[in-house]
């Protein structure tokens, strides 16, 4: 397979039976502070350097450790921790800055290998998360910051196989952390976030979810785009990256929730919107990633959201009993056909 025919998402690394979706129940969510505010490194390759970000009377430095700062993939562990304590907080369960974590459900939920590789990945990234630290006067809620923290105050490994593969952990988060938690300020994610490759990927999904969040669309220019991502890149360079991504999605639909523009050095970014007018289309259930890669090798050519929108409709429409969803999805896609240019005119 070349390079230009690898999907765009990470492969789904574990099966989704009864069990995995019990430990998967609690909804991925991430701290509005740390989507809004570039803490995190686009780099996949140590960074050590300082980052000073300054915004009216708001400033924010990022301080790496020996081992680098902290990265957006990094940010998974954050995002779990922060789900399951949203979770038991919702179901009226204690929480606390200290959480013991089992290994295994942490890289199942995250979609990280578990792999020795996968393994050493997790302990480097407790490392930087542990060291990368933070000085800032933003706030959470009536907690005011101004001090140095980090994004953990610490982890240990509680026990280990005798291969060396982490099994249980534990990890207190920061204030800074557990402030958002407990005043709330956090958002759900789409569980596919956890597919996608990029860094600057991730970054997008992120602004996305927290500036536009259900409105009919956020328009922000490149240059405060770059600010709020967090690149280091030229204004050239991180155009063409952001361009790239653009091309991609418009041909793959990968990126969740959202579709991306650019106009000139305006980026336009407006939600996927899924037809709710009759009460029939939402007991469909949602479609598997994997429907929508076999789907697109059918109906090529074709925006696949917007044909799941015409087949949802005309499920409705005719009152059809669906027994198997994403097996009928692929066979409308199937004799939908590839796009042909005269469709366009008519």
């Amino acid at each position: 397979m070349t390079k230009s025919q690898r999907s765009s998402l990470l492969p789904k690394r574990y099966e989704e039976d009864l069990f995995v979706c019990d430990i998967l129940d609690a909804v991925p969510k991430g701290d509005i502070a740390s989507m809004e505010h570039p803490l995190f490194s686009l780099s996949t390759k140590p960074d050590h350097n300082t980052r000073h970000y300054e915004n009216g009377d708001k400033w924010l430095e990022v301080i790496p450790s020996n081992t680098g700062l902290a990265t957006v993939h990094d940010r998974d562990i954050l995002i779990y921790c922060i789900s399951q304590c949203m979770a038991a907080y919702k179901e009226g369960r204690e929480i606390s800055r200290h959480m013991e974590i089992d290994a295994y459900r942490l890289l199942e939920a995250t979609n990280r290998a578990s792999s020795g590789a996968g393994n050493d990945l997790l302990k480097s990234a407790l490392d930087r998360l542990a060291g990368t630290r933070i000085k800032t006067n933003i706030t959470q809620g009536d907690t005011n910051l101004t001090d140095n923290f980090g994004m953990i105050d610490g982890y240990s490994i509680v026990s280990e196989t005798k291969y060396e593969r982490i099994q249980k952990l534990t990890v207190t988060l920061s204030d800074f952390i557990f402030a958002a938690i407990d005043n709330n300020n956090v958002l759900t994610l789409n569980p596919e976030y956890f597919r996608l490759r990029k860094p600057i990927e991730r970054r997008l999904y992120e602004l996305a979810r927290k500036h536009c969040g259900k409105q009919p669309k956020w328009t922000i220019y490149l240059e405060n785009l770059a600010k709020k991502s967090g690149s280091t890149s030229s204004a050239k360079e991180f155009k063409r990256m952001i361009s790239k991504v653009i091309t991609a999605n418009s041909e793959q639909q990968y990126l969740p929730d959202y579709t991306f523009s650019l106009t000139g050095d305006l980026l336009t970014v407006r939600p996927i919107k899924v037809r709710r007018a009759d009460s029939s289309i939402n007991t469909l259930p949602p479609l598997k990633s994997d429907t929508y890669e076999a789907a697109r090798s059918h109906a090529q050519g074709w925006d696949i959201r917007v044909l799941e929108n015409e087949w949802r409709s005309w499920v409705a429409d005719k009152k059809i009993n669906v027994r198997f969803p994403d097996a009928d999805f692929i066979k409308f896609c199937r004799n939908k056909g590839p796009y042909k240019q005269e469709e366009l005119f008519g």
